[in-house]
């Protein structure tokens, strides 16, 4: 397939302008879709930001800065910015629905060689894969946050995802200066396959009283080496992400273990869902 040089990212959240910072610093001609122009405005003010801060702690030239803004563009039309695109990669959230609408109208957008990725961190890369013409050019692209800091994409074959297609975005993961791991395509991949769980019995230990969420954090901060103790972490990502993923693990599985904890369940339905909205396991409005 031909070579990518130009991607556009659709979605300019947390994850998707993460994304479109990397891959313009990296040399990609970037374009960011967004549905309204406050929101466009406000992830290219993010990604300004962020390279000024880099630029402040010397990671990163002046002249670097102002060659990765040149190279970002910003755009409201889903279609348009496809269809100048070699990768696109959605970042939206996590709704089936959203994303399948999506891949419908990149595939009809994008040019025949165009491979569509989608950042998921749980949902399946096979079934967006189908919702397409070109299902050989489907792939998953599971940046972690902070994007511009960490080094994993779990590339994510789907069933009928081709060699070639998979060793061109490893390519591109490793010029986007990531460690690409290649997974296949079951509920929750690799990373929240285990993860999740683990998080899972972690709010477990808090609801049957064992121990308070800094209690549960401490032991696996000092006994594990984790840098962020689960519940620290879940805040991190969002309770509602969490209790989503684990949803989706439940009804791949049909598994017990995956079910998510009724603390879970009850403090997304409260909106205490971390960082996000100020509280969840921690008081984050301090």
């Amino acid at each position: 397939m031909n070579t990518i040089s130009r991607i556009a990212v659709v979605g300019g959240g947390t994850m998707g302008n993460g994304i479109a910072h990397v891959a313009a610093q990296s040399g990609f001609a970037t374009t960011l879709v967004e549905t309204d122009q406050a929101r466009l405005d406000k992830a290219i003010a993010t990604i300004t930001k962020n390279l000024d801060r880099m630029v402040a702690k010397e990671k990163i030239s002046q002249a670097d800065r102002d060659a990765a803004l040149g190279r970002l563009g910003g755009s409201l039309s889903l279609a348009d910015a496809a269809a100048g695109a070699d990768l696109v990669v959605e970042a939206v959230n996590e709704n089936l629905e959203l994303k399948t609408r999506i891949f419908r109208t990149l595939d009809e957008a994008a040019p025949a060689h165009a491979v569509l990725a989608s950042n998921t961190s749980s949902i399946s890369i096979t079934k967006l894969a189908t919702a397409t013409r070109r299902p050989e050019q489907v792939i998953g692209m599971h940046f972690f946050n902070p994007v511009p800091m960490m080094k994993l994409v779990e590339l994510v074959r789907a069933h009928q995802t081709s060699d070639a297609v998979a060793e061109a975005v490893r390519q591109t993961a490793v010029a986007m200066g990531k460690e690409p791991v290649t997974v296949n395509d079951y509920p929750g991949f690799v990373s929240n396959r285990v993860l999740m769980p683990m998080i899972n019995e972690a709010i477990g230990c808090v609801h049957e009283g064992v121990a308070t969420p800094e209690a549960v954090d401490q032991v696996m901060k000092l006994g594990m080496a984790h840098p962020m103790g689960p519940l620290r972490l879940a805040d991190f990502i969002g309770l509602d992400v969490c209790l989503a993923i684990l949803n989706v693990l439940y009804e791949g599985f049909k598994d017990p273990r995956y079910r998510p904890n009724p603390l879970l369940v009850k403090m997304v339905d409260a909106g205490l869902l971390g960082d996000k909205s100020g509280r969840g396991f921690y008081d984050h409005t301090k």
